[in-house]
């Protein structure tokens, strides 16, 4: 959520913020609404003011043992209007917060103009694709070789974009995951988390999914929702705190399903496991304070390259321009992994940065050491690292032989007891 007094004394440079993300001006509508709510809590504020004049003034007359009456009743009238004035002030002040929830996060500066992701910037690559002396087969017709991977069953139980993994490729799944969470745990210095599932509206709320992507989410008949990734849980673990700037940063990370609707994926990646309802990711979240922020997106995205770099599989970097970014996200660098059989790089990783949007919208900050007085926004950054499901296929295709059968990579054999090839 941005700050309303930012957009009250910068209206102009808050539309073309705005304009940067092919979105429409909006400080017009939202200055009326503050105007409107502002105006409420000033008349509050001299009904107050009045209602205790005329109260001393009770107190004045009677003391001389003259008649109130008049006083009194001015009292009672101030009063009900006071009353029918709080209500509005709620109602007035709680719709223009749910507008500024609708308002999607500035961008940082360094973000590239462009409209759409072929405006999106390469800035780098890493490994070299594989020649293949073969047609390579995609991920979906290689498990479906092995007897390991059943799209057909998963739709008798559970419907469309949902998958089986059996035997070793279930194995190399869960073995990828855990060789993530090893490598972030213990080299770069994330605490591992297991965190809820289930979440209120309010975590919703405060990571930036609600309002704005409800209809990608699940419910439950319980008023819960399931995560669509885990940073949202993460990141509310400091919702309504004031930390201490000694302990930032804070990093986290977690392994757990994450559930999405897909609502606005009709008819894209619907062969194999690209996009699914049901996917694992390994999330990694940052807390810190605004001058640790940009090395702290340096290093989520580091942490994410390692792990590929790792599994020796072939990506890019890309700068994602102001038309392509996140709701919630200030800046975001994208990993593209290498997949033969779609002759293309296909996202595996987004790094991004919040910058204070999403403190705001938990309450979350920090007080500078020595300070007993005086609060500062955090920031905080998210990254998968990486999503699991899209690793396994990025490793099935780059793996795979011309008999249909897949090695392991060095650094997931010891994880799988040392198996070297997964074949039928």
């Amino acid at each position: 959520m941005l700050d309303i007094k930012w957009i009250r004394d910068n209206p102009a440079a808050f539309d073309a913020a705005l304009a940067r993300r092919g979105a429409v001006a909006r400080s017009k509508e939202i200055l009326e609404l503050d105007a409107n709510h502002r105006g409420v809590i000033t008349e509050l504020q001299t009904l107050q003011s009045r209602r205790n004049d005329v109260s001393k003034q009770i107190g004045q007359v009677k003391a001389k043992g003259g008649d109130a009456t008049a006083q009194m009743a001015e009292v009672a009238t101030i009063k009900d209007r006071m009353t029918a004035l709080e209500a509005k002030e709620q109602e007035v002040g709680q719709y223009l917060r749910d507008v500024l929830m609708t308002v999607p996060n500035l961008l940082d500066a360094t973000v590239p103009e462009g409209k759409d992701e072929t405006a999106n910037v390469e800035l780098r690559t890493w490994g070299t694709p594989r020649a293949f002396s073969y047609t390579v087969k995609d991920h979906a017709d290689l498990g479906q070789g092995l007897g390991l991977l059943d799209f057909d069953q998963a739709a008798v139980i559970s419907g469309a974009r949902f998958s089986i993994l059996k035997g070793a490729l279930a194995r190399m799944e869960r073995a990828l995951a855990q060789f993530m969470l090893d490598t972030h745990t213990t080299a770069h210095g994330f605490t591992e988390v297991n965190p809820p599932l289930l979440v209120k509206a309010e975590a919703l709320q405060g990571s930036g999914q609600l309002p704005k992507f409800v209809e990608d989410l699940y419910l439950t008949t319980a008023g819960q929702w399931l995560i669509p990734t885990s940073e949202v849980s993460l990141v509310n673990m400091v919702s309504g705190k004031i930390l201490g700037a000694a302990e930032l940063p804070i990093r986290l990370t977690a392994f757990t399903p994450c559930f999405r609707s897909e609502a606005g994926a009709a008819g894209k990646d619907t062969k194999g496991m690209i996009r699914q309802h049901q996917f694992e990711k390994v999330e990694l979240v940052s807390v810190c304070s605004p001058e640790q922020s940009d090395a702290e997106h340096e290093h989520i995205l580091k942490c994410a390259e390692t792990i590929l770099q790792q599994l020796e599989l072939p990506y890019r970097v890309m700068a994602l321009c102001a038309g392509d970014m996140g709701f919630s996200m200030a800046r975001t660098f994208d990993l593209e992994v290498w997949l033969p059989a779609q002759n293309t790089y296909r996202e595996i990783s987004s790094c991004s940065n919040a910058h204070e949007f999403q403190a705001r919208r938990m309450n979350a900050r920090f007080r500078a050491e020595g300070e007993t007085k005086g609060t500062r926004f955090v920031h905080t950054l998210n990254g998968s690292g990486l999503a699991v499901g899209r690793t396994l296929v990025a490793v099935m295709e780059n793996y795979q032989e011309a008999d249909g059968s897949i090695r392991v990579p060095k650094v997931l054999q010891p994880y799988m007891g040392g198996l070297e090839l997964i074949k039928r």
